[in-house]
């Protein structure tokens, strides 16, 4: 049965939802097999990424914003000049990650984190399934 994190934005930034997912993933009561992580939209994305040094989330922005600049030459427009450039970093990035699971607890390394990676400047509601499956 899939659990939902909804998760209010402020703008673009990385929101780290790992402390959620481990908690539908011991409330499960699986002791081991997978946690599927899946967002519902389309101009925002999931990525494991390190939690130690703040650093690396504003180079993340940084590099991605350098990809898939506002202003570019794109067709779609309708939705403001954040979404297109939205809709290019969530294709370039993941909608789902599958984590292990042993020992009712996810088998992240040391400095990963889950994280919703928010591309679009104006605050948002987003929706993550989170589905845990038996290994048997």
């Amino acid at each position: 049965m899939p659990h939902f994190i909804d998760i209010e934005t402020t703008g673009p930034g990385l929101f780290e939802i790992t402390a959620a997912v481990e908690k539908l993933t011991r409330q499960s009561g699986i002791k081991a097999g997978l946690a599927h992580v899946f967002v519902q939209h389309t101009s925002a994305s999931l990525l494991i990424q390190e939690n130690a040094d703040p650093d690396v989330q504003r180079d993340l922005i940084a590099y991605f914003d350098r990809l898939a600049p506002e202003g570019g030459d794109y067709l779609h427009v309708a939705e403001g000049p954040d979404d297109m450039p939205a809709h290019l970093k969530a294709a370039l990035t993941a909608t789902s990650l599958t984590i292990p699971i042993a020992g009712a607890k996810l088998l992240l390394g040391t400095w990963q984190g889950v994280y919703l990676f928010e591309h679009r400047r104006a605050p948002h509601q987003r929706r993550i399934i989170v589905s845990v499956v038996s290994e048997a």
